[in-house]
């Protein structure tokens, strides 16, 4: 169950992450409220995750999914350069999220 709520603490990462663009400095209502609730509910999941999974695991795998998540809404909503070395290294911290996962062991 560990590995689930580590999951949807990084999905709210990239909520969050991706609303702050939105806050305009948090002079939106709406979009600061979104932004405030989703890292609310990130860091309470990082916290369940983390009763279990070893911290270094646990807080890499939910930034690189959060800094995945962003750079690709990035490209897709705020159209941000989409450059063959920006892909390489999004490949290379899913890459590192992936393998921390496999190495984590049976948690």
């Amino acid at each position: 169950m560990a590995w689930v709520y580590l999951f949807v603490a990084g999905i709210f990462e990239i909520v969050w992450a991706i609303g702050l663009k939105y806050t305009n400095g948090f002079t939106r209502l709406w979009p600061s409220v979104i932004t405030i609730i989703g890292m609310f509910i990130s860091f309470y999941f990082l916290s369940q995750a983390t009763k279990v999974l070893p911290i270094g695991t646990a807080y890499t795998i939910w930034t690189g999914i959060g800094a995945a998540g962003a750079v690709i809404l990035g490209i897709i909503l705020f159209n941000e350069p989409k450059t063959l070395l920006r892909l390489m290294f999004l490949a290379f911290v899913i890459t590192g999220i992936i393998g921390l996962k496999v190495t984590a062991g049976s948690q």
